[in-house]
């Protein structure tokens, strides 16, 4: 996709994501609507993948280490072609495999992810394997803000810096906000774009919902090499519906039935 149908396909992938909180009385509907913009891009423009060939030798390589915003993946992918829309009506019922974290018995879902702080060193496995088979794909991780306080994920980073993975692309969701609070008061983050410089990484800071941002940072990833890339993108949670956006409360709230109406009425009507 371009930008201008990325920018329409967004539309469809924040109602459908409103749909499926509201339906199943579950989800982390605020945090899905910080990150779908970067997905969308990833899905739809930037990552070698195909669904008719899911698990190719050469695709791209996706993984959601702040797996708690599920709904977003498996509306992306759905959206995406690897399997119909309508296995959403299921999402966190009983005996359902659209559950409220990735797991891969989902098409087009690379890894289990859950617990925080996991999906970095993941990612860098992927990575270095690519390395030693001679592979060109390309490996990228979501992570959460929330997520940064996660001793494993700076354990991931040094080993991700000391193996000069250029071909990983980390992005953290900074949109500042996470279950009990701000970040900064829950665990100050300071100045996270020097950390991550520090432990190695390209670090490329953008407004994470700005699609001219975000395309340009993928862009210029791929230039970097000897090193792996941090993507800082910054974002609102709950962007798009104006109530949930910024405000802590979303994280993992329950939309009532008003709410709902607003919300689909503020993203432009039905799904």
């Amino acid at each position: 996709m371009n930008k201008t149908e990325l920018v329409k396909n967004a539309v469809t992938l924040r109602k459908h994501i409103v749909d499926v909180c509201y339906r199943s009385k579950a989800g982390h509907v605020g945090g899905s609507l910080s990150g779908i913009d970067i997905l969308n891009v990833l899905y739809n423009h930037e990552m070698n993948i195909d669904p008719k060939e899911p698990k190719k030798d050469d695709r791209d390589r996706f993984i959601l280490s702040k797996g708690h915003i599920a709904e977003a993946l498996f509306v992306t992918l759905s959206n995406r072609g690897f399997f119909d829309a309508s296995e959403l009506e299921t999402f966190s019922c009983a005996g359902s495999k659209y559950i409220g974290h990735p797991n891969n018995k989902i098409n087009g879902v690379e890894m289990n992810t859950g617990a925080l702080g996991h999906g970095l060193a993941l990612g860098v496995g992927m990575a270095i394997a690519a390395k030693m088979d001679h592979k060109d794909y390309r490996t990228y991780v979501m992570m959460g803000d929330g997520e940064q306080a996660e001793g494993s994920i700076w354990e991931a980073a040094m080993a991700a810096s000391h193996y000069n993975l250029d071909n990983l692309v980390a992005i953290l969701d900074r949109n500042g906000l996470q279950i009990s609070g701000t970040t900064e008061d829950v665990m100050s983050l300071k100045d996270i774009k020097a950390k991550w410089t520090g432990f190695g990484f390209e670090v490329i800071e953008i407004n994470g919902n700005d699609y001219d941002e975000i395309l340009d940072a993928f862009d210029k990833a791929k230039t970097i090499k000897g090193k792996p890339t941090l993507i800082l993108a910054h974002t609102i949670k709950g962007k798009g519906v104006s109530f949930m956006e910024n405000e802590v409360a979303w994280h993992h709230g329950v939309l009532n039935d008003e709410q709902y109406h607003q919300a689909m009425s503020e993203l432009g009507g039905a799904v």
